[in-house]
């Protein structure tokens, strides 16, 4: 059984520290580090939440070290919200702790809600990601057409009674996304996957292996 190991600290990031908790693990390591972005801080979302626990569980298991932080203004962390544009800034501050702390190492970017939103924005820019998690993309109030040339292998992971992110809003869009790219919609789960949280990681698993 390897050993798990917990590190709280805080970042630096644009305006001002930034609280974190990465996981590192003495298993063998699969190559790649991980961040996962939470969701809406104004509607409560800290990197506590129960979706971006569970992706970052998912991420954990294959060996990986995994970062959590949580957004400017959210939890312990300095500054006032930002809309996502300053967020971006954010999730840049954490991708430079992953490349330092772990150099070399090719970075999964994932997000939930106002999370994937923000960090599919920074990671299909930032050539140190490599791949991109999405859960509860909120199609219905984002404009997510940037992901037309987004070339990065992508993962879209969708509650089948998402509020908001609705299925047929997110297969249009998801028709026009660049390759690759897989769409696995959870039969059933609203935007919080509520009750259906452990069918979250044996997708995240499938589509890590079918990459290796």
């Amino acid at each position: 059984m390897a050993d798990v190991f917990h590190r709280s600290f805080f970042l630096e990031g644009p305006a001002g520290r930034l609280e974190a908790l990465l996981w590192t693990s003495s298993a063998p390591n699969p190559g790649f580090a991980a961040l996962v972005c939470h969701p809406h801080p104004l509607y409560g979302g800290t990197m506590h939440n129960k979706v971006v626990y569970q992706a970052a569980k998912a991420l954990h298991q294959k060996g990986a070290p995994v970062l959590r932080f949580n957004f400017r203004g959210a939890g312990r962390s300095e500054g006032e919200h930002d809309k996502g544009a300053g967020e971006q800034g954010d999730v840049r501050a954490a991708l430079d702790y992953l490349a330092a702390e772990f150099p070399g190492k090719p970075i999964v970017l994932a997000g939930f809600s106002f999370g994937s939103s923000v960090g599919l924005r920074v990671g299909c820019k930032d050539s140190r990601v490599s791949r991109l998690i999405a859960l509860g993309l909120p199609v219905n109030n984002v404009d997510v057409s940037y992901l037309r040339e987004c070339a990065k292998p992508k993962l879209f992971i969708q509650g089948g009674r998402d509020e908001f992110g609705s299925r047929e809003k997110l297969e249009t869009a998801y028709a026009t996304f660049s390759e690759p790219k897989k769409l696995v919609f959870i039969d059933g789960a609203d935007h919080f996957f509520t009750d259906q949280l452990d069918e979250i990681a044996p997708v995240i698993h499938d589509w890590l292996d079918s990459q290796a």
